[in-house]
């Protein structure tokens, strides 16, 4: 998108009530925004298509589904002439455990956000499929003692 949508008063106050709670019916949001149900679903479909609301999910818990070891791993990259930062990144994309894949600055060229059972389990993917792409040349990990918090970007009305 070449120009920037302009996000109204009502766009904020929808977005503010969905960022809140993504489950609030339509319904329930045109009542507390004061308009019809019509126009919350027309306002809703245009913020989908202007990519300001790109996605609903739902979150599944790490630890509900077993999974205790949260880490953080920079990797250094080293290209061959024959590889390039898309190649590793797609490589880095087939191991499932890597929930976060960012591209970044300093001395790292990737950092992963990973879950595993437990450390044992967080070594093993380490070694044997992080480390054995043939580009990474180094890795430094950060293991997550306690999320502190997670949330979506403010919407200020």
């Amino acid at each position: 998108m070449s120009t920037i949508f302009h996000i109204d008063s009502l766009d904020r106050r929808i977005l503010k009530i969905l960022t809140e709670n993504a489950r609030t019916p339509y319904l329930e949001v045109a009542r507390l925004c004061n308009v019809s149900g019509a126009a919350i679903h027309q306002r809703i479909q245009r913020l989908i298509e202007e990519g300001v609301i790109i996605g609903s999910q739902f979150n599944i818990s790490p630890k509900g589904m077993g999974y205790s070891t949260c880490a953080y791993i920079g990797l250094q990259v080293n290209l061959t002439s024959a590889s390039t930062h898309q190649d590793v990144f797609e490589k880095i994309n087939k191991i499932s455990r890597i929930v976060e894949c960012h591209h970044i600055t300093g001395k790292f060229s990737l950092l992963i956000k990973i879950f595993a059972k437990d450390n044992e389990d967080l070594k093993r993917i380490i070694v044997e499929e992080i480390q054995s792409i043939i580009e990474i040349t180094s890795t430094e990990t950060f293991l997550s003692l306690q999320e502190g918090f997670s949330r979506q970007l403010p919407v200020e009305e």
